[in-house]
């Protein structure tokens, strides 16, 4: 046992201490990870050997974030992707290929060989990609949205590449050894010491002619489907019967699991399989179960990933060839940044979107590794070749969280530049006497009160799918981002009398107000706050009325428990009114001795007057309670008006 849990030990004790420094210095998790595996691998030398086939295991985190992704989109969803993933993803991998395999035919190699490497380096890192769009909250804009369409290309697109490139194996190059020198390299049937029942499930794929193949991969599709579709609900119905929260959670990896390895008798991808059959799932009432049950699992084996990537990195040769390897794996990313940055201009998008579907998308990925090994096993890449490409599709790797951070500088920047570099947005014809920014939850109720009232309002949102579903709906509105100057003055903010700024992000809603107090000093400016800090913010911005997204809600919950426990609804409803007018006056008298960026439990002003505040508040409820509580002396005059 102590094999195991040694390195166990020193792979969690790096992560647990390069990531949070990572992630205090503004660089992400997933470089933090990197970093991590570098210091226990070829810096440190504390693992080894175990590194390969931990890397395997660890895979499997890939496998779960596509079921998770395929979780979040519905099969319409995933319809209307079908010209991205077709057109921006099939010309990604397309042009990519063509032109590595260009320049590797330019360096002496033959058409053969340049063209499986191409394959094998068109490929980007789902794993980097997606952790690092969801971490910095990227994943809803329109770069991000293509990304990810051009990540799921990609990932379908291994299926075929699996199937060609045996038909460029060439008879003079020798045979592989089955286990490939590096870490990533995808190890054969034989290497892999199944058990009896997978060699012979293995054995008879392999004994079936092409149609029977295809047949077979075929049916495995449907099979998933019909599964997913018939069968999960009395299973989680029977699991349901037990009252026991593990097998939830049991239930939950079997689904994977069995995806998976079906996938892998039949000659797909793991992951493709299991993104299918979330994606059939993300429909059913059991998806927020799965998803809590596989976030854990997911994040901790996609970190574990990421490590064996560092660890896994050959630096003997690199110290062999520094220059070379640096340099090949620039230009591999040069490469693919361009092909990206011109589909990015032939598809529209504009300013950071551009930027970061160029930036985000340049380096090689984790199934490189398996294209690579794959291809040596067939003996189509001399094996003198694995050592530098499995380096550089780890330094590619390696480079892609500072991209990011490249990314936020351009970001920054075009911020500042003007209007002209900012995303696309809609033309705005109709504009009405309310602007609401932000159509989310919270935005949505707000509109739809308002057209219920006979009133028009001009609703801005930079998520396309939210706007989409809006317009479906009768509702209309226009893409965009409610930040930007060019688009609030098209929205018609010279001429509106309310503004509603309803966006998610605190920062922006801050901008937003500032900016259009700064426009309209008479302008009326309603702003969803998420907390009281906020409503101070929001308040020296210059806002009107400030409305603290769960307040009002909570107001309600707590009226209807004060009616069960006996007060009437005349009271319930009183007590209620007077709270929320004794808590606005408190948050006024709070925002006086409140200092921006100093927290509040550091300052003492703020500290002693909310302790005051809540003893009047307590009083004022309490005599509300005795008032009420009170007999009606029914002989004397009422109160004059």
């Amino acid at each position: 046992m102590e094999d195991f849990l040694f390195p166990a030990m020193v792979y969690l004790a790096a992560a647990v201490v390069a990531v949070p420094i990572a992630a205090r210095l503004g660089l992400g998790s997933v470089l933090g990870y990197l970093l991590a595996g570098v210091l226990i691998g070829p810096v440190l030398h504390v693992v080894g050997s175990e590194t390969q086939s931990l890397q395997h295991f660890a895979e499997f985190g890939v496998v779960m974030m596509l079921f998770l992704i395929g979780l979040e989109l519905d099969p319409k969803t995933l319809w209307t992707m079908r010209h991205r993933l077709l057109g921006l993803g099939g010309l990604q991998v397309g042009l990519t290929t063509a032109a590595i395999m260009a320049c590797g035919m330019s360096l002496g190699l033959n058409w053969s060989v340049a063209l499986a490497i191409g394959l094998a380096f068109a490929l980007s890192s789902t794993a980097i990609v997606l952790q690092t769009l969801s971490e910095k909250g990227l994943m809803q804009t329109r770069g991000g949205r293509s990304a990810f369409a051009v990540l799921l290309t990609q990932d379908i697109a291994v299926i075929p590449m699996l199937a060609f490139l045996p038909l460029l194996a060439m008879s003079a190059l020798p045979k592989a050894p089955l286990t490939a020198p590096h870490s990533g390299a995808a190890p054969s049937h034989a290497d892999m010491a199944e058990p009896e029942i997978a060699q012979a499930a293995l054995a008879f794929v392999d004994g079936l002619p092409g149609w029977g193949v295809a047949l077979l991969t075929l049916a495995s599709v449907i099979a998933i489907v019909l599964v997913g579709i018939y069968l999960t609900r009395p299973v989680f119905s029977f699991i349901h019967s037990t009252r026991l929260r593990e097998m939830y959670t049991a239930l939950a990896l079997l689904i994977v699991v069995s995806i998976a390895c079906l996938m892998l008798i039949v000659g797909l991808s793991p992951a493709l399989g299991t993104f299918l059959a979330g994606v059939v799932l993300a429909n059913s009432e059991f998806r927020h179960e799965l998803e809590s049950d596989l976030q854990p699992f997911k994040g901790l084996l996609l970190g574990l990933f990421f490590i064996t990537v560092g660890a896994g990195i050959d630096f003997q040769t690199l110290r062999g060839n520094p220059l070379g390897i640096v340099a090949m794996t620039l230009m591999v990313m040069s490469v693919k940044g361009a092909i990206l940055y011109l589909l990015a201009l032939i598809f529209h998008l504009r300013g950071r979107d551009r930027w970061l579907f160029t930036l985000g998308l340049a380096q090689a990925g984790e199934f490189g590794f398996v294209l690579v090994g794959f291809a040596l096993q067939r003996g189509v890449i001399p094996v003198a070749y694995a050592p530098s490409l499995y380096l550089i599709i780890a330094l590619s790797m390696m480079l892609t969280p500072l991209f990011f951070i490249l990314y936020e500088v351009v970001s920054k920047r075009l911020h500042q530049g003007g209007p002209d570099e900012m995303n696309a947005a809609d033309e705005i014809e109709d504009r009405g006497p309310i602007i609401i920014a932000g159509i989310g939850r919270f935005g949505q109720v707000v509109n739809r009160m308002v057209h219920m009232s006979g009133l028009r309002a001009t609703v801005l949102d930079n998520d396309l799918a939210t706007i989409q579903l809006m317009r479906r709906f009768g509702f209309p509105g226009f893409l965009g981002d409610p930040t930007r100057p060019d688009l609030l003055h098209a929205a018609g903010l010279d001429r509106a009398k309310v503004l509603v700024v309803a966006i998610d992000d605190k920062e922006a809603a801050i901008r937003l107000v500032e900016y259009a107090r700064a426009q309209r000093p008479d302008l009326h400016i309603v702003a969803r706050a998420h907390d009281r800090v906020h409503v101070y913010e929001l308040y020296r911005a210059g806002a009107n009325d400030i409305v603290r997204e769960m307040f009002d809600s909570s107001l309600r919950a707590a009226r209807y428990v004060l009616e069960n426990m006996g007060l009437s609804e005349f009271e319930a409803a009183e007590l209620e009114t007077l709270f929320y007018k004794l808590d606005r006056h408190a948050t006024q008298e709070l925002a006086k001795v409140w200092i921006p960026g100093m927290p509040v439990d550091k300052n003492d002003a703020y500290i002693a007057r909310a302790k005051a505040l809540n003893k009047e508040l307590e009083t004022a409820l309490v005599s509300q309670l005795d008032d009420e509580a009170a007999p009606v002396d029914e002989t004397a005059p009422p109160p004059s008006r």
